[in-house]
């Protein structure tokens, strides 16, 4: 979104700048073109007959001209160094106007080109002339019509930085929209994570609410459907560690209370009490086994180890005195 609004106010700005640059070519060559058709079909009121003398021929073109308020119409005179300056009895609304700048009349009216720009402290002026050669033996002149663009530019400056603020309260305009509207779309996501986290508690009983029929209520009821399976997974490890040692503990207590009540008997004493001793050594290893394996699987469940109150007291001693028995070492209590 900010390289798009970046690149609209910047293209904007350069066809508004092309726009004035245009509309300036297009100002200076009507004017060129009025004036030299003014010098070809042109005749003096005074005489009804062609103008003879530029000074005369200026003066007349520039009374009967309208020119707008950042545009100068002037006419040199050719008969002194500096020219003489003929000019429309007006006030020119820019700091320094062209008909008060010397060096600016000198550079244009040295300039072999009939359109240029001339670049000065008080801002760009853009310019064209028509030279003017009399048939008599009078001086030469030059018709200059030099327009002052710095309006239009700033104009179009102001416009590109009121498009500038325009596109940041529309940005942020759109990421706090995308923000609310990120949110809402990713909430479902969210509660997904946040049942999942839960599940490490060995709470497999919560479920996500279904709500709509898009693809993440669509992943919601795959999770619960999966959270189901776990459920009736673990409901079936736990119904099958209880069954396993129901059943293999039952036997084993009673094989163990028979083969005791054997040793009793009055005969082959010697015989059976060796028997039971055997028969009582494997039972008791047969229930280790047993009682490892179930450790095992209950080892297995989350809840295995549950934190509980402990006396640190005994704990430590405790450790105290199974650790004394690694080495022959100075072993202190503190």
């Amino acid at each position: 979104m900010t390289v798009a609004l970046a690149a609209v106010t910047t293209t904007t700005r350069s066809i508004l700048l092309r726009d004035v640059d245009q509309r300036t070519t297009e100002l200076l060559a009507q004017e060129a073109g009025e004036f030299a058709n003014f010098v070809e079909r042109g005749q003096d009121p005074r005489t009804g007959a062609p103008f003879t003398e530029p000074r005369r021929l200026l003066k007349v073109f520039l009374e009967r001209q309208y020119a707008d308020p950042y545009e100068e119409l002037l006419g040199l005179v050719h008969d002194a160094k500096p020219p003489s300056v003929v000019r429309q009895k007006r006030d020119v609304p820019v700091r320094l106007p062209l008909y008060r700048d010397d060096r600016a009349l000198a550079a244009m009216a040295r300039s072999e080109r009939t359109t240029g720009t001339l670049d000065r402290d008080e801002g760009e002026v853009r310019w064209a002339k028509v030279a003017i050669r009399p048939g008599g033996a009078g001086p030469d002149g030059t018709f200059v019509v030099a327009f002052h663009p710095d309006r239009e530019t700033a104009r179009a400056g102001e416009v590109f930085r009121i498009l500038l603020a325009i596109s940041g309260v529309a940005l942020l305009m759109n990421c706090g929209i995308g923000w609310v509207v990120a949110s809402r779309i990713l909430a479902p996501v969210r509660l997904v994570r946040t049942t999942a986290a839960q599940l490490t508690e060995q709470d497999l009983t919560r479920r996500i609410p279904v709500r709509g029929r898009d693809d993440i209520s669509a992943l919601a009821e795959t999770f619960n459907a999966m959270l189901d399976r776990l459920e009736r997974a673990f409901g079936a490890q736990r119904q099958f560690m209880d069954d396993a040692g129901h059943e293999l503990r039952t036997p084993i207590t009673i094989v163990r209370g028979h083969l005791e009540l054997m040793n009793t008997g009055p005969d082959g004493a010697a015989e059976r009490e060796e028997t039971v001793r055997l028969v009582t050594d494997e039972l008791d290893r047969m229930s280790r086994i047993v009682e490892d394996l179930l450790l095992l699987a209950k080892a297995e469940r989350p809840d295995f180890v549950a934190p509980a109150p402990v006396q640190l007291a005994e704990l430590t001693a405790d450790v105290f005195v199974k650790a004394r028995t690694l080495g022959e070492r100075r072993w202190e209590l503190a």
